[in-house]
């Protein structure tokens, strides 16, 4: 109460308030009486203003629910198709099958638009849509595969061009991954044709699971081709 008016000041009301917000529990009468400003410009009930507080509050978590089960069920479908993978290269015995395997899942499942995989043997070949290069013939991706993590974005042309050879040209983005099995034994390459479809902020936590898979079974088959 101020000293020299005898009057309660508007702080001395708020912090009532916050002292005991349950004031209103025992006085809900004065809720109908009491009003607020409004962005309409008219006066509301502090009642139906709480209650417009609080319904858009429900609305936002609503949403917010919405988008957390749209990127579960986001994150389902990624795995399932990831798992196929998975299994298909499991059961891989020779290059061809993996070549396959990599193929049939990154195009259809994932809808890819070119996929490259690169081994680093002494044997240099061509297996279908898998390609053996000597190690001392890829310089030109020594940044990509000298980090042995996924990355994705832009490749430079003379990157862009070793990888997907004739289809460079479209490839505008692509989402790289270095396999490593005690030493680097080459890259799998996923490309689009769209330069916005892998971007440098994308996780990369399912492509780093399936370059370890495919760096096991890649190093096992390799193996037994030498022997």
């Amino acid at each position: 109460m101020s000293e020299e008016t005898g009057q309660i000041s508007e702080a001395q009301v708020a912090e009532y308030l916050q002292q005991h917000p349950d004031f209103f529990t025992g006085n809900a009468k004065l809720l109908e009486k009491l009003h607020v400003p409004h962005e309409t410009g008219r006066a509301v009930s502090l009642v139906e203003r709480q209650t417009t507080v609080l319904r858009e509050k429900n609305q936002n978590l609503t949403a917010h629910l919405s988008d957390l089960i749209d990127i579960a069920r986001h994150n389902d479908l990624q795995f399932e198709k990831t798992k196929r993978m998975v299994l298909a290269l499991l059961e891989a015995e020779t290059l061809d099958d993996i070549a396959v395997a990599i193929d049939e899942s990154l195009c259809q499942d994932f809808a890819s638009d070119s996929t490259a995989l690169i081994l680093f043997t002494s044997k240099p070949l061509d297996v279908n849509n898998l390609r053996l290069t000597l190690r001392e013939d890829a310089v030109v991706i020594d940044s990509l595969v000298g980090t042995n993590l996924p990355s994705c974005g832009r490749l430079s042309d003379a990157e862009n061009e070793f990888i997907f050879g004739d289809e460079a040209i479209k490839v505008q983005s692509a989402a790289v991954v270095p396999l490593v099995q005690g030493e680097t034994l080459g890259l799998l390459a996923i490309g689009s044709f769209d330069a916005n479809y892998f971007t440098s902020s994308q996780g990369t936590v399912l492509l780093s699971y399936v370059g370890e898979v495919l760096s096991r079974v890649a190093s096992r088959i390799l193996r037994q081709q030498d022997h």
